[in-house]
């Protein structure tokens, strides 16, 4: 494992990709995201996640975001890039390509819409891992992809040398909790991928906290999970509070939605977003710019 891998934890944002309102990537806006994260103190940046459009991102566009994201962070923190697909052999070639370009770690959402048996996983993350030597981060996240992985299937992979990690995106703490319990001993981690939960979960051993929230308010963030992490489940438990309902509004509308809207609201990008995907509905942006003033993001 590189060394920036084994330094992957507490807030690690899943970046959006800025976009002009025709919905080509503005490359200046997302130089200054990164830019802006690293000054505000996030940990880690997670490069075409969910929240980073990868569903609308052609291969090409996939691999020109991760490969700037690397540039503009020049290794000053981990990036971790987004390369799940529900075509093994797709996640393969996506994998390989995060590696040649210096990624330090992959992210590797279950296949989506497939539906594959808890085998099927296994033998799928098996593949990847045995096909690229890059630490691998497994994403489990049913609310979207209509297939959940196990927690038996999760300690059956950890066995797997090059899968060193798991973003839980659940929700559900106690079987967070028995996942950590039953990964003790072996040389894997859990991150959150929850955050709303985020805070209690790495009160219970996870590393960290695989975030939407910190797109807007990164230093808040980083504070609560450094706190979470040093085990001040009080100061926490306050720090979450003055962010809790960013993380409840950030989800009014299917992710990136909301938070695209948000980042627009603070002047850090345009409006674009691609369809299936649509700007934010009226009716929520009212109660979003309130969350974003009442969580002294903007005044």
């Amino acid at each position: 494992m590189t060394q920036q891998a084994q330094t992957i934890q507490g807030s690690i944002v899943a970046i959006v990709t800025p976009m002009f309102e025709d919905g080509s990537v503005d490359w200046k806006s997302l130089e200054k995201l990164v830019e802006w994260h690293i000054k505000q103190g996030t940990n880690s940046i997670v490069a075409v996640g969910t929240t980073g459009e990868a569903s609308t991102l052609s291969m090409a566009e996939h691999t020109q975001v991760i490969k700037e994201i690397i540039r503009v962070a020049n290794k000053r923190i981990p990036i971790i890039a987004g390369t799940g697909a529900n075509s093994t052999h797709e996640a393969i070639e996506l994998t390989k390509e995060a590696k040649e370009l210096g990624a330090d770690a992959a992210l590797l959402v279950t296949p989506y819409y497939n539906k594959p048996t808890q085998e099927g996983l296994y033998q799928h993350y098996k593949a990847i891992a045995e096909a690229v030597d890059l630490p691998q981060i497994l994403y489990n996240v049913p609310g979207r992809t209509g297939v959940d992985m196990d927690n038996d299937t999760v300690i059956r992979l950890a066995n797997i040398p090059q899968i060193v990690g798991i973003k839980d995106a659940t929700g559900d703490v106690p079987r967070g909790q028995a996942l950590i319990e039953g990964l003790k001993g072996k040389d894997m981690v859990v991150y959150s991928g929850d955050d709303a939960t985020a805070y209690q979960l790495m009160g219970l051993g996870a590393k960290g906290n695989i975030s939407v929230t910190a797109n807007v308010a990164p230093k808040e963030m980083s504070d609560m999970c450094a706190t979470a992490l040093s085990g001040d489940a009080t100061k926490a438990e306050q720090q979450n509070a003055a962010v809790a309902n960013l993380h409840q509004i950030l989800f009014c509308e299917s992710n990136p939605i909301p938070v695209k809207w948000a980042l627009h609201e603070m002047k850090l990008i345009e409006t674009g977003i691609r369809l299936p995907l649509t700007p934010l509905a009226e009716q929520y942006r009212t109660p979003l710019r309130e969350a974003l003033i009442t969580a002294g993001v903007i005044k």
